[in-house]
């Protein structure tokens, strides 16, 4: 007897775990309940021309919510998220007041709770006041686990000191997320930033304040026998270094690295180039896809980190560092895709079966039976430009804007919900808690 579905897929190029295969996915109760049977359904989505991806998790992002939501909020975050063919995210603890403790998770998940149009979990931020606690805060329902920031970013979370360090890695077991950069050597080379002068910042947040940073929490973690995992990794050695760690560390990349070299970014976009660590010089980024493509980066992640025009148009370095880039994540790594620098197979370990993996997520990854119905359809020919009027992030700007692109997001399916479709969002936002294997016990 045929099956019936609440939402079934047709006629799109799946991507399993197995490979791409020409078959429907069949949907019931959130879940995916079966690969290449056809029924009826409550509702058919003809994916003609369309490739059908695992939901797309970007586990490194800023909403800044609360206090700082004249730069972006949950809402407004989550929809640029969905928009960009994302399913799932990560926030960081760096709002205001800091998410680091349990009152601060609970408040940001009811501020979430059907508001944010993607799932979601927040990552506690770690101080030197609140590391006895961690190890039970690691584990609350909707918790990505523990942040560390080794230098200062936006917001005031810093733990710079080796001692406080190991007292941090001490407490818990699950991995830890890591912010590398060294703030002894910064703040010793704060002259070297120029006044006016952007394209200073990668000259004062140097490759060796990246590589002393991320050569010293290697060191810890493995005295402390803690998982750790290196956010945003800047340059080749650092990755080559990492490479020689596995046991231990797991490691991010960006778009915005992967794309933007110095040499043009900053005489073009000045501050509006201006992240934390630093878009660096063009052999920075070709090594970085050396690296990529030699396996060594397990996921990428936006750092989605926006600042109103106003902020941003301040001259360096009054100006903030960060720059929006949920939305464009997946955008160009499709461009990347067609171009010829990795394959979509790559992009999918990094954005949905690296996620899960690192971070150990239930249910979400792959499209297999008995996961969550989360995918991110996609048209790998479709050539177009970014532009303001399609982004959804309260900032309202991208350095990415104008760019020509092959290969767009088409569909944003979150448990079995059509969030978005050709750029039109649903009536309702559905986003719920991520699990995790780690704390679905309690």
């Amino acid at each position: 007897m045929a099956q019936t579905f609440d939402l079934l897929l047709k006629n799109g190029t799946v991507h399993t775990p197995g490979g791409p295969v020409q078959a429907p996915v069949g949907v019931r109760g959130g879940k995916i309940v079966a690969i290449g049977e056809n029924g009826d359904a409550a509702e058919v989505i003809d994916c003609t021309g369309l490739d059908i991806l695992p939901g797309v998790i970007d586990t490194q992002v800023h909403f800044r919510e609360p206090g700082l939501e004249q730069k972006e909020d949950l809402e407004s975050g989550s929809r640029a998220a969905v928009l960009g063919g994302v399913t799932a995210v990560f926030e960081m603890p760096n709002t205001k007041p800091n998410t680091d403790s349990a009152d601060a998770v609970a408040d940001k998940l009811k501020r979430a709770h059907h508001r944010m149009w993607c799932d979601h979990a927040f990552y506690v931020g770690a101080t030197a006041a609140n590391a006895p606690a961690l190890a039970e805060l690691e584990r609350l329902p909707g918790t990505a686990g523990v942040k560390i920031f080794m230098g200062a970013s936006t917001g005031d979370l810093l733990v710079s000191e080796d001692s406080e360090l190991a007292r941090v890695l001490a407490s818990g077991h699950r991995r830890v997320a890591i912010h590398a950069e060294d703030e002894e050597r910064m703040n010793a080379r704060k002259g070297e930033r120029i006044a006016g002068d952007a394209a200073s910042h990668p000259v004062w947040r140097d490759d060796e304040s990246a590589m002393l940073a991320t050569r010293r929490i290697l060191k810890l973690a493995r005295a402390a026998k803690r998982r750790i995992h290196i956010l945003h990794v800047t340059t080749p050695a650092e990755l080559e270094l990492i490479a020689q760690h596995k046991d231990v560390a797991t490691c991010e990349v960006t778009p915005q690295h992967l794309t933007l070299a110095a040499e043009d970014a900053y005489p073009r976009l000045g501050s509006y180039a201006q992240m934390n660590p630093p878009i660096r010089s063009a052999a920075h980024r070709d090594g970085l896809w050396h690296w990529l493509n030699q396996g060594v980066p397990d996921v990428l992640g936006s750092d989605h980190a926006p600042h109103t025009i106003e902020e941003k148009a301040k001259a360096y370095p009054d100006s903030p560092s960060g720059m929006p880039g949920v939305q464009t994540l997946l955008p160009l790594m499709l461009n990347h895709v067609a171009e010829g620098r990795t394959t979509l197979q790559r992009v999918i370990e990094l954005t949905s079966a690296g996620p899960q993996r690192v971070f150990g997520l239930s249910g979400k990854g792959r499209i297999a039976a008995g996961y969550d119905a989360d995918f991110t359809i996609v048209d790998l020919k479709a050539q177009w430009d970014v532009t303001e009027e399609w982004l959804a992030s309260r900032c309202g700007w991208s350095p990415f804007t104008g760019m020509k692109l092959t290969g767009k997001p088409v569909g944003t399916i979150v448990r079995g919900n059509r969030v978005m479709w050709e750029a039109q969002l649903a009536n309702q936002a559905v986003g719920e808690p991520v699990r995790f294997e780690s704390t679905s016990f309690g």
